[in-house]
């Protein structure tokens, strides 16, 4: 009876390791890459989900309201760098009252065309405005009018100087100075 026993429990085990082990392959094989494929349902599920949520609080009034004030403000901050092409002629007659204001000499100010290749592409809101001046200072006349023009709304980028030394004690050095302006591009609507 002992070895009909013993035989027993070595089908019963031979049969149970067959089982765990067609299982275990059954696992790796089929439930392993559907877990996979569960986990990125779930991420997608998850997405779609933020997506859906933003959607519905982009529609909400204080969203929107709080969106518009955010544009407002950016338009606020662009208007800080980007004249109107209406304005160019103002900004040249605010120089020229800086310039008189620091009592600097001989001054002279025109706009140059933009020569060669525009700084940003051609689909573009915004333009460049050379303006070139030209007059006579001493160095402290020429820190205060470059200080006035460093603070002046919109902001106006010194591309170029040239100080020429004047041969006279007491007069006035020449400077050549090029400036740049962003100007916004009228849109046609």
């Amino acid at each position: 009876m002992q070895a009909i026993y013993k035989k027993y429990v070595a089908v019963i085990a031979l049969i149970w390791a067959g089982c765990f082990v067609l299982l275990f392959l059954a696992h790796i094989l089929v439930l392993t890459p559907q877990k996979n494929s569960k986990k990125q349902i779930e991420e997608k599920f998850g997405q779609a989900k933020q997506t859906y949520e933003e959607m519905v609080t982009a529609g909400k009034d204080e969203t929107q309201a709080r969106l518009s004030k955010e544009i407002e403000d950016l338009r606020d901050k662009v208007k800080q760098f980007v004249i109107d092409p209406e304005d160019s002629a103002n900004l040249t007659f605010d120089i020229s009252q800086m310039a008189s204001q620091m009592s600097v000499s001989s001054f002279s100010i025109r706009s140059r065309d933009n020569p060669g290749v525009p700084a940003t592409p051609s689909p573009s809101y915004v333009g460049e405005k050379q303006i070139h001046l030209s007059f006579t200072a001493g160095f402290n006349q020429f820190a205060g009018f470059l200080n006035a023009l460093e603070r002046n709304r919109p902001v106006l980028f010194v591309d170029k100087f040239m100080i020429t030394r004047s041969d006279k004690a007491g007069s006035g050095h020449q400077v050549d100075m090029d400036l740049a302006v962003f100007v916004s591009k009228r849109q046609d609507s």
